[in-house]
């Protein structure tokens, strides 16, 4: 199966180097990804946006051929992309694991919420997040990650998710949640919060635990790369 693995925020492709031997050995094609924009701390991201991120991962797909199975991994704001991508192509993708993330729906965005310009939102560093979000990164760890990050396209982050074919709710899912029981997104789910997009209406959705902070691909890297590699079966 061609596996690709989409970064959330100010990450790139190595923040999966802990995962991707994992997905290998299962007998998968890793594919980690760079997002448009993520390139360099100098990339001109003033044109590039959600849509932009979205497409790159369309042309990947479509690129593998017709004969291969594609699954999508997503980290934290990746996940909005991934849903993108299934609702384009819902006939080519067959597995999509969220790494502490949901779908969300139409009209969703990542993150309005950090300081940004028009074309750029830097690491904002570890002091803006809640304690649950940095649980487990140690002051060694919280720097190694820090010095590999890029300010993220502002307009990947702010500009909403457009679905359109319902065909994306059929897409076999799996949440991996870090920041917050299953039993809490249960509960959500049935209450239908709005902020939680399709998660609640895909048909078919299994949702497991690996209590850490955000960052499990750092924090509990063997423990997320099983769980990933259960998620593709």
């Amino acid at each position: 199966m061609q596996t690709f693995l989409i970064p959330g925020l100010w990450l790139d492709a190595s923040s999966w180097d802990a995962v991707t031997p994992a997905v290998e050995a299962a007998g998968h094609h890793a594919h980690p990804l760079t997002m448009p924009g993520l390139e360099a701390d100098d990339a001109d991201r003033s044109a590039i946006t959600l849509d932009s991120h979205i497409d790159y991962v369309v042309r990947l797909i479509d690129e593998t051929p017709a004969d291969e199975e594609v699954a999508l991994v997503a980290h934290s704001g990746g996940a909005l992309v991934a849903h993108g991508a299934v609702d384009r192509r819902p006939d080519r993708v067959t597995r999509v694991v969220y790494v502490d993330s949901w779908p969300g729906g139409e009209g969703s965005i990542v993150n309005d919420e950090l300081p940004y310009d028009d074309a750029d939102m830097p690491f904002p560093g570890w002091d803006a997040f809640e304690e649950a979000d940095v649980r487990d990164i140690t002051s060694e760890l919280g720097e190694q990650i820090a010095s590999h990050t890029h300010p993220s396209p502002s307009h990947a982050a702010v500009d909403p998710l457009h679905v359109s074919d319902e065909r994306r709710l059929d897409v076999q899912a799996t949440i991996i949640l870090s920041t917050m029981p299953s039993t809490d997104m249960k509960d959500l789910i049935e209450r239908d919060v709005a902020w939680l997009g399709d998660t609640g209406h895909l048909h078919s959705l299994r949702l497991v635990d690996l209590p850490t902070g955000h960052w499990p691909q750092f924090t509990r890297p063997e423990e997320l790369s099983a769980l990933i590699v259960e998620g593709l079966k």
